[in-house]
């Protein structure tokens, strides 16, 4: 008689449940329909990689909260990473960015600044919540504690693990006794 143990199955549960985190933020609605997400699933050691970075980073910046997240990344069984090529205009000359009309949105600098790329088209930033509220929801309704972590996206960023985004932000999922996301010091 086969025997499944529990972590294996609850580790490669929630690889499976990742997978359908990033269907979701793929079919989230998207202004216009025009998508700019990008979407990445890491685990094992490149995941630890990220945890390390965002150590560095408590250090460079004196921040212990990306000390407190990188202990929760490490002590989930992945992390989706979840981004927007923010820096593309929607074309609704709406002035959100700072910009009177979208061409002079496109025609600004991009400047890298301590995390992310900007200036951002509003549309493109309510399209990357909509896809981050879309993955957690997914976990959600598949049991898999999760959070969207800020400091998660801005060391993946740092590392080069997604491409084209202008802004990264990260959901780690994990299955524990407790969330762990939570009631955290």
């Amino acid at each position: 008689m086969p025997v499944i143990d529990s972590d294996k199955s609850e580790a490669e549960g929630l690889l499976s449940i990742a997978k359908l985190m990033m269907v979701s933020a793929r079919t989230a609605p998207k202004s216009g329909g025009r998508d700019d997400i990008e979407t990445v699933l890491v685990f094992g050691e490149e995941k630890d990689r990220i945890a390390d970075e965002m150590d560095e980073m408590a250090s460079e910046r004196n921040l212990k909260g990306f000390t407190r997240d990188s202990k929760n990344l490490r002590d989930s069984a992945a992390v989706l990473l979840i981004g927007v090529e923010g820096t593309k205009s929607f074309g609704m000359n709406c002035g959100a960015c700072g910009f009177k009309t979208c061409k002079e949105f496109e025609e600004a600098a991009r400047r890298r600044g301590q995390d992310f790329t900007g200036p951002n088209c509003i549309f493109k930033s309510l399209d990357l919540g909509i896809a981050l509220g879309s993955a957690a929801k997914t976990a959600m309704d598949h049991n898999a504690d999760n959070r969207i972590m800020y400091r998660i996206g801005t060391a993946a960023m740092r590392l080069g693990f997604t491409k084209k985004s202008s802004v990264v932000m990260g959901i780690p999922i994990s299955a524990k006794g407790k969330s762990i996301y939570f009631d955290r010091p």
